[in-house]
């Protein structure tokens, strides 16, 4: 039987005939050959963070106060890293998280459908963001049967909204994000010192471009007069939501609605009673707001308070031993963001699965040796703060 950690042995077996990896397989090579790569008004976006960064960098620091114990004379031979979740089996615990700017990571200007392709070459599904260079059917095209995510910044504009989310469920994807803190963008200095926001350049907002609805706003098509359809997306991005728009977002799709942004066990309850499918415990990955705890630390009490809803995490994910601590502390799956857009910028679709591969098989291989044949049993030895 086939493991993801096999993924080394052809990494060694290719050595043989002076073959090494196009790209590098730990992240911090990885960041540094995306950072001499990209250009900066992406790179800033991309690997920037609110104010100076304190609780992005805190997010990934925080994986390493967390402890777990082996277990040995246990046969992990055999490993099974499939997690059920909105009524479907999926092969991993790994999730592609939403970022805004994918589809500008790629020279050709299209990195969501590169995202898809290697969505579709790993079978780790893609949560895709609204703000995109191809539109969401478009994408949904290149996953094909691979199962999908639609992450929304619901609109002031309750019509566009209604229409950005139906599309999304008659494209065939499996639930919809809705991200809750990013109503107003956090204060970025390194977008700021450049005065560079992607969207008021036209980037990104193909999903928007081509939506029924938000095209009845405009006195013009997007295309006749772009500069228009910009200052009306300025004009209807961000809805401030509250727990009484939940009966709202529920009555317009029959799909899962994930809460995106829960980090306190009280709203975790709150999301539970208002009936969301499922509970997105992050902060953004530190790019929202500054001098917060690291989202790893808040996940044990915010699956606590959600019982029997599944909690999807992301924030700070760099590496396969990050996912499995993530699963130990109760998320059902783990999202993972920078890595992938680092693979996409230096190598396509292709950079972007040797990323998620590499993930996989660092996860897998440390459940073989220590003794996890199985994400149950991952849980069951738990994490321990060690700091």
């Amino acid at each position: 039987m086939p493991h993801y950690g096999d993924f080394q042995n052809e990494i060694y077996l290719a050595g043989l005939s002076g073959v090494v990896p196009k790209l590098p397989t730990d992240f911090a090579t990885l960041e540094a050959r995306a950072a001499a790569a990209m250009p900066p008004h992406v790179l800033n976006y991309v690997q920037g963070g609110c104010g100076d960064e304190l609780t992005q960098r805190r997010n990934s620091e925080a994986f390493g106060h967390w402890g777990m114990v082996p277990r040995m004379m246990v046969d992990s031979t055999s490993r099974d890293l499939s997690i059920e979740l909105f009524g479907q089996r999926y092969p991993t615990p790994l999730f592609m998280a939403p970022i805004g700017v994918t589809g500008i990571c790629t020279q050709d200007q299209h990195g969501d459908l590169a995202a898809a392709r290697a969505s579709v070459a790993t079978g780790v599904p893609l949560c895709l963001s609204t703000l995109t260079n191809d539109p969401l059917e478009t994408v949904a095209q290149t996953l094909g049967d691979q199962p999908g995510f639609f992450q929304l910044y619901t609109p002031r504009d309750a019509d566009v909204a209604a229409s950005l989310v139906q599309r999304a469920e008659k494209a065939g994807y499996r639930a919809i994000v809705v991200t809750l803190d990013t109503w107003v963008t956090g204060w970025r200095p390194r977008d700021l010192n450049t005065a560079s926001f992607p969207q008021l350049r036209g980037h990104v907002l193909s999903n928007y471009f081509s939506d029924p609805a938000f095209r009845k706003l405009l006195p013009q098509p997007p295309e006749v007069d772009p500069a228009a359809a910009i200052r009306a997306w300025t004009k209807l991005f961000g809805r401030v939501l509250t727990w009484a728009d939940m009966p709202w977002l529920k009555s317009l799709t029959k799909l899962p609605i994930v809460l995106k942004g829960i980090c306190h066990p009280d709203d975790a309850r709150r999301a539970v009673d208002a009936g969301a499918g499922a509970i997105y415990c992050s902060n953004h990955g530190g790019r929202q707001a500054n001098g917060g705890m690291a989202a790893i630390d808040l996940l044990p009490e915010v699956v606590k308070a959600a019982g029997s809803v599944p909690v999807l995490f992301d924030s700070g994910v760099r590496s396969g031993t990050d996912v499995v601590k993530a699963l130990a502390l109760g998320a059902r799956a783990v999202g993972v963001g920078r890595p992938y857009a680092y693979g996409l910028a230096l190598d396509g679709a292709a950079g972007a699965t040797h990323v998620l591969r590499c993930l996989l098989a660092e996860a897998d291989l440390l459940m073989a040796v220590n003794g996890w044949p199985s994400i149950a049993a991952v849980r069951e030895a738990g994490a321990l703060r060690v700091s």
